[in-house]
């Protein structure tokens, strides 16, 4: 068994190095993309990593202006809290999710979450807000499936301005031009060699 495994592996001297400069060539490919989205930035709490994507400028402006701002980050509200595995699960799908609409330009002009964001982002509301859960609604608070059955409302049925306000599209920000953008990653001596 061993043996024929080894075979298998056996790599004929003249491929080695093609193998070797094609699995560089993938290797450098894929660092250069990492580094361009800015993927260390997304294992950050930091808000300001949303905005890598400059489409989420107006959704960054409207929380940074609201009274959430100083309390919470975009992750407190839009990631779940279970345990680190299903917060980085969760941000790594949602992110190639957003990678691909983003970069093949299929985004829509009113971006909403998806339907498990807004069971994630439920949970983090009734989480968050757990003291006035049981002192006002006497901890009934429901969950978003029962919503989904007609059991309830969710939550922002009635907090329709938390955080980000009646924004409902992208064009609805007047002030998001003022969103501080992050720097370019292509170095400088690089930008003068491409002019």
């Amino acid at each position: 068994m061993i043996k024929k495994i080894r075979q298998l592996l056996s790599i004929p001297k003249e491929l080695i190095v093609p193998l070797a400069v094609i699995a560089g060539v993938v290797a450098g490919l894929a660092i250069y993309i990492g580094y361009m989205a800015r993927i260390h930035s997304y294992l950050s709490d930091d808000p300001s990593s949303c905005v890598n994507c400059h489409i989420m400028a107006p959704y960054y402006e409207s929380w940074r202006h609201s009274s959430h701002a100083p309390w919470t980050n975009c992750n407190d509200c839009h990631v779940p809290h279970d345990n680190a595995f299903k917060k980085y699960l969760f941000k790594a799908k949602d992110g190639l999710y957003h990678s691909a609409i983003f970069t093949l330009r299929m985004e829509p002009t009113a971006i909403r979450p998806r339907e498990e964001s807004y069971e994630v982002i439920m949970n983090n509301c009734i989480r968050c807000h757990s003291g006035l859960n049981s002192s006002c609604l006497k901890n009934t608070a429901i969950s978003y499936s029962d919503t989904r059955k007609g059991m309830g409302k969710a939550c922002w049925d009635c907090h329709r301005e938390v955080p980000h306000g009646r924004m409902s599209n992208i064009h609805s920000a007047p002030n998001a031009p003022l969103t501080p953008l992050p720097k370019s990653p292509v170095p400088d001596w690089l930008k003068s060699a491409m002019k």
